[in-house]
């Protein structure tokens, strides 16, 4: 269930969202992305799963070859279906593979 904290609005932890939105296949798969330090949220590395997400938040990570940004669009509150995952969040850039992020930096 999405918490409040008080002046920040509702929020979720890391790897829930990514669980729930089916972003990562199960939440020890997402604890363990969470904690290995290779997310950012909002640019910021994060290495810890309790870190908190709230709408307007974008998370970068890598999935498989690729770099994916999300934005937050909305929190879920239960890992339902992956049509009702997919209204959670928007893809800001389709997934970039490292090689590819180099030359576009370029």
């Amino acid at each position: 269930m999405p918490g409040s904290v008080p002046g920040h609005g509702p929020s979720l932890r890391l790897d829930k969202f990514l669980w729930f939105t089916r972003l990562a296949p199960d939440r020890s798969s997402a604890q363990a992305l969470a904690e290995r330090g290779i997310v950012r949220l909002n640019g910021r590395r994060i290495e810890r799963a309790h870190a908190p997400v709230r709408v307007g938040d974008l998370i970068t990570f890598p999935q498989g070859a690729v770099i994916r940004v999300v934005r937050v669009e909305k929190l879920p509150a239960r890992r339902g279906p992956a049509s009702e995952a997919q209204l959670c969040y928007s893809a800001i850039t389709p997934g970039i593979a490292p090689a590819q992020q180099g030359s576009a930096q370029s």
